[in-house]
Order: C-alpha cells, then sequence, then structure tokens
C-alpha cells in the first residue's frame, strides 16, 4: 500500500498500486473508488484483477475517513474534496488520461474528478451512482438515512447502529471513521454544481453507466443515453455488483473501456 499527502497539514490518502504487465505497459492506468463507508479492496479487491481486466496498472484507492486513509477533522469530505484528494493521487504518479472506474459514492467522486481535471481522465465508467441530490430522510437507505441525522446523533446512536443493522456492509464501516462516514454522506446527498447528471452528460470522453436489475432507479435513463452515455444493466444484481454477479460486472467494466 502507497501514500501520498492530500492536505496540506500532510494528512494521507493510501492505495494498493497493481503494477501492469510487460503486455499491457504502454495502456492507460485504471483508478478505481470504492463507495460511502466501503473501502478499496472491498470494493474492487477481486474485480480489478480479474481476467477480463487484468494486466494495464491498477491503483485501488481507500477514501479519506475509510480504509486505511487518514481522517482528519477539518476536512470538508464533499464530492469536490473527495476529488481532489484522488487527483493528488493521480498527481504524485504523474498520472495523466487514467480510465476512472467508480461505485456508488465512488462513481459520483468519479464523475466530479473527470469534469473538474479533464486532463488527468480518459475513460469513465460508474456503476450505481446518483445522479442527482437526495434529500435526507429518516426513511431512507445509506447516505439519505445518515444524513438526516445531527452529528451529534449521529455519533451518539447513529453509527453503532448501521453497524449492528448491516451485517453486509459492517465491516468495512467498521473499518472507516464516524465523523467522516457521516461527513461523507451529507456530502454525497448535497451533491455538486453542477449536478453529477449535468456533469456527466456534459464529458466529451466515453463514458458507460452500470446498474444492477436490482438496485438504485436511474431516473430519465434516456436522457442520459441521448447524451452519449453507454447504459448497461446487470441481471439479478443489486447495489453491491461487486458481490452479486462478479464476472458480469468485470464484463461490464471491460466492455465499457474497450
Amino acid at each position: 500500500m502507497r501514500a501520498t499527502p492530500f492536505t496540506p497539514a500532510g494528512d494521507q490518502i493510501r492505495w494498493s498500486d497493481v503494477p501492469a504487465d510487460r503486455k499491457h505497459g504502454a495502456a492507460p492506468a485504471r483508478l478505481y473508488i470504492h463507495m460511502l463507508g466501503g473501502t478499496g479492496a472491498a470494493g474492487f479487491g477481486d474485480i480489478a484483477p480479474h481476467p477480463l481486466l487484468a494486466g494495464p496498472r491498477a491503483l485501488i484507492v481507500d477514501l479519506p475517513g475509510h480504509g486505511h486513509s487518514d481522517r482528519p477533522a477539518d476536512f470538508g469530505y464533499t464530492l469536490d474534496d473527495h476529488a481532489a484528494a484522488v487527483a493528488a493521487v493521480l498527481e504524485s504518479e504523474r498520472l495523466r488520461g487514467v480510465d476512472l472506474i467508480g461505485h456508488s459514492m465512488g462513481g459520483d467522486i468519479a464523475i466530479v474528478l473527470a469534469a473538474r481535471r479533464p486532463d488527468l481522465v480518459h475513460r469513465l465508467v460508474v456503476a450505481e451512482a446518483n445522479l442527482d441530490p437526495l434529500p435526507p430522510t429518516p426513511t431512507g437507505l445509506g447516505s439519505q438515512w445518515i444524513s438526516s441525522l445531527t452529528d451529534a446523533e449521529w455519533l451518539a446512536t447513529g453509527y453503532a447502529h448501521l453497524v449492528a443493522a448491516n451485517r453486509a456492509w459492517a465491516p468495512t464501516l467498521r473499518l472507516g471513521d464516524p465523523f467522516g462516514v457521516y461527513r461523507s454522506a451529507v456530502g454525497l446527498t448535497t451533491g455538486s454544481r453542477p449536478t453529477m447528471r449535468e456533469l456527466i452528460v456534459g464529458l466529451p470522453i466515453p463514458r458507460t453507466f452500470i446498474a444492477g436489475d436490482r438496485g438504485e432507479e436511474l431516473e430519465d435513463p434516456e436522457g442520459v443515453e441521448a447524451a452519449g452515455v453507454r447504459i448497461v444493466t446487470i441481471a439479478d444484481a443489486g447495489h453491491l455488483l461487486m458481490d452479486d454477479q462478479p464476472d458480469a460486472f468485470a464484463g461490464a467494466i471491460a466492455k465499457g473501456l474497450a
């Protein structure tokens, strides 16, 4: 695992770095960004080396406040803040024209990074991302429920409740910083300006949106496709595509990077 500073104080964002094989040494590097409350290893540790994707260099990040990365209390944790932290990785490695692959919140961060730093991104693949800001609600799931709480409520009882109530999510949630996860959820529901939808439809690069047929509903898919975004739907898959249908998920990513 490697690291580079992402704040003026020297806080470190960490990532796993899989070098390219001899055949793919000149291919664009790939950078993978995980979901809210996740880690790079849990999200893409089995996907990046899949036979359909292995070969090019792969960087698998842990976002600030998650996994092995640092968790500064004064970091903003907005989508733009996370995108800038990921950009710091690419800058430190002197990488340009990479392929970005992001899942859920990682997909939104990838969209923002591609829009803010077009010099860094060659192709974009996002899976199960929210393209619009989401209203906080106590009846919602994930980020909507988290951001409906105050930070005091979340730290007092909310974090422990979410860990106890989500057996599949708990292993990576426990590795995250409670405050960092909370602020990231607020940043995700707030979204970006322009919105993630406006950004992705306006990008001039190849873009693919992957959805599970049992996952998050994509609003106005016709409008997204009309803007040139390829939509790939994976059968019998929910939000966690890499768990439900790993081979099909790897194949969809490969198709988006073809």
